[in-house]
Formats: structure tokens, sequence, C-alpha cells
């Protein structure tokens, strides 16, 4: 009989720690849990004692609109913290699929974006600072509520992408971004995937770059410019495609399916890539940023022969969720990189006794 894991469920940081301390102390294996919107991601775990969830950590620490900064603990859902930031005109451009619901210290741990990646890149660029708790019970700080932070090591990118390897996020800190003066919303279907990659490359080289830009398997573009009116009306009567409702990228966000990729390549070669797709394949890609989401249907066989492709092409393959028996035939990460062995030592030192995430991420 399997033994069901202890769900712990901390109200504040410090409990959390000591909980997590606990944990290390009697060589318990440790699953952080947030919103649980990207729980298929990664490898099938080893095994789990305990689910620490964070979800009671749900508050806005500070918000500094003058100086267009925010602080909050890591178990507020991206749409709560959204509003917050509306009241003062602001928001964060993070716009993961398979939403609503994602936590921030989830986001944060899985590097989860979207199509706004296009203009603002993902959380790793505007991420100032954070707030991890470590097996050792300790809380430990790197960067600050200030956006000028340049001082030690940038501890910071380490846990942004990590799967709560390393340490459990608790709490961040952004810069944040004042909610654009024109949003328009455009989109155009062509009849075959050369028109549709030609309307790409158009939209792509306008003097005003796009701040989202999707591609869809069926043929269909989808574009998002930000700006002033002026230069906003200009893009799209430049372009002359069909203005569409902003609620588009809402339904778009909410895109997830059981057996999912995501596919990263240089951008140049990102056509080239699909193209290697099976026939009548479902999939939407970001061209401005080289990454596409292929929903392979459990085809193991086509995701070993797209992820060598995407290898060759210097880029990668990684499951975003896939049924337990497809994930360890085929793996979630694919080749290991050239830095693994830093990366062994790296976890070696946040984590000597392997009790976070086992098995779930690359080491």
């Amino acid at each position: 009989m399997v033994k069901s894991p202890v769900v712990e469920k901390p109200a504040t940081a410090e409990e959390l720690a000591k909980r997590l301390h606990e944990a290390a102390e009697s060589r318990s294996a440790v699953v952080p849990v947030g919103g649980g919107k990207a729980s298929g991601m990664g490898g099938v775990p080893t095994h789990c004692d305990v689910e620490l969830h964070t979800t009671l950590l749900d508050r806005v620490l500070e918000h500094s609109q003058a100086d267009m900064v925010v602080s909050v603990e890591a178990g507020i859902t991206l749409e709560a913290l959204q509003k917050e930031l509306a009241k003062a005109g602001q928001f964060l451009p993070l716009d993961p699929f398979n939403s609503p619901g994602h936590t921030i210290g989830g986001l944060l741990a899985t590097g989860w974006t979207g199509p706004l990646r296009q203009r603002f890149g993902s959380a790793r660029d505007f991420l100032i600072g954070i707030r991890v708790a470590q097996p050792d019970g300790h809380l430990a700080t790197a960067g600050g509520r200030v956006v000028k932070n340049v001082s030690g090591y940038d501890l910071m990118k380490l846990h942004h992408g990590a799967l709560g390897s390393l340490g459990v996020i608790v709490a961040a800190s952004f810069k944040v971004f004042p909610r654009p003066l024109h949003d328009v919303t455009l989109e155009t279907t062509a009849e075959t995937m050369d028109a549709a990659w030609a309307a790409v490359d158009g939209a792509l080289a306008l003097p005003l770059a796009p701040a989202a830009l999707e591609l869809f398997s069926d043929g269909r573009v989808l574009t998002r410019f930000f700006g002033s009116p002026d230069a906003v009306n200009r893009m799209v009567a430049e372009l002359g495609w069909m203005k569409g409702d902003a609620s588009v990228w809402t339904e778009h966000s909410r895109r997830a399916f059981e057996s999912w990729a995501r596919i990263a390549v240089p951008r140049r070669a990102l056509r080239s890539l699909l193209d290697t797709l099976p026939a009548q394949s479902e999939w939407w890609a970001s061209p401005g940023t080289g990454i596409a989401h292929w929903s392979f249907a459990g085809e193991k066989t086509a995701v070993t022969d797209v992820r060598r492709a995407a290898e060759k092409l210097q880029g990668s393959l990684v499951l975003m969720a896939a049924p337990p028996e497809v994930m360890t035939a085929v793996g979630a990460w694919g080749a290991p990189p050239a830095t693994i062995e830093v990366m062994r030592r790296l976890k070696k030192a946040f984590d000597p006794d392997a009790i976070l995430n086992p098995g779930r991420f690359v080491v």
C-alpha cells in the first residue's frame, strides 16, 4: 500500500521554512506545490513524503506605485496580483498558458511564459528580489526591492526555472510596467502556411514591433500592439488585418493538453523545425522568440524524433505534461546540458540530502 504524502499548508514564510527543515532532518522527500497548474512538468518524482503548499502565502507585501516595484508572497495568484496592480494603472507582463490559477512562486519555479515574452522577456528579466526557504531552515534573500541591484551573486537566476529543486520560493519582488496607452489586437487567417509565415514576417518587420505575435497550425495569426495611439494605429493601417477582441488572449491563455511539449530553437530555425512535426499536428508558436507548443497526443517516437531535430539546432524539447508512462519512456528534458556537472554541484550545495522534488528536475 502506497502511503499518501502529508500535506502542509504553512501560513507564514517562517513556518514553511521550519516545516522544510523538519522534513530535511527526517530525510523526507518534499514536493513544493503552488497553484498546481504546472504539476505535469518535469520527470515523475521518485517519491513524495510531504507536499508543501504555498497557497496561504498570498499577500501583497509592498507596492510602490511611484517606483513601479511590487513585492508579494509566492502563493498569490497572478490574477490577484494583476487586479491589485490595475488599481494603479500597472501590470506584470506574464500571460502563461494553462491559466488561470498560476501562483507567482509557481511561475518563477517553472519559468513559464506566454505571448508577451515577445516584448517583455520572461519573469527573470523583471525579477529584482527573491526570498527562498532552504532545507537547513534558513530564509535566504537575494536582490531587493529596488531596480538597481547589482552587488553579490545573482542567486535569483538559480531559482528561476529550477522547479523548486534548490529551495522553496516564499516571496519575490518585481519591476512592474504601466498599462499601455493603446492596446490593439489584430488577426488574420492564411490559406497556406507559406502565406501565414509571410504574414508573420510582415508583422515582425514593422517599425513598432508587436508586443505579442502567435502563429497557429491552422494558418491563423494573432498579434498585439502596445504604444501611443498614433504609433499603434499606423501599424494597424500598414498591416491591414482584421481587428480582434482582447478577450482572444484570455482564451488563448487557457490552452493546455494532456500530452504537450514546449520546443525552443533559434528564431530563424523555428519554421524548419515545425515542418518536422507529424502531419495534422496541432501547435501554436511565438515566431519572434523561437518558441512553439505542440500537442503530441502521446506519440513517443514522434517526440524522440522532434527532440533530436531540435537539439541538432542547439534547441530543446521539454515535456510540459504527459502521462507518466510517456514521461518515463522519453524523458522530460532531453540530452543533459553541457553545464550538468555545475548543476549537480549546485544541487548538492543547496539541497545536500536531495529531498526537494527528487527525480523531477534535470538534477
